[in-house]
């Protein structure tokens, strides 16, 4: 659940954001606009890299779990 909110937050910070180069000063309020969207999505990329890591590492101790609940079974 965590995952989705957290990806659907980030989803939402950069939906503005737009790939293109600023060549001209005289675009420099769009280029400054887009660069705080890029610090804005950059700041989430740990947040989301915890996130997911925190998911597989939940997956594997449920997976380890059930892996040996089914072996103390067997014996």
């Amino acid at each position: 659940m965590l995952t989705i909110v957290v990806t659907i937050y980030g989803a939402r910070l950069g939906r503005n954001e737009e790939d293109q180069l600023f060549l001209a000063d005289s675009s420099s309020a769009e280029k400054l606009e887009q660069d705080a969207i890029a610090a804005r999505v950059g700041k989430l990329q740990p947040l989301k890299r915890a996130v997911l890591t925190l998911a597989g590492a939940m997956t594997v101790i449920v997976l380890a779990y059930y892996i040996l609940d089914a072996i103390r079974q067997f014996k």
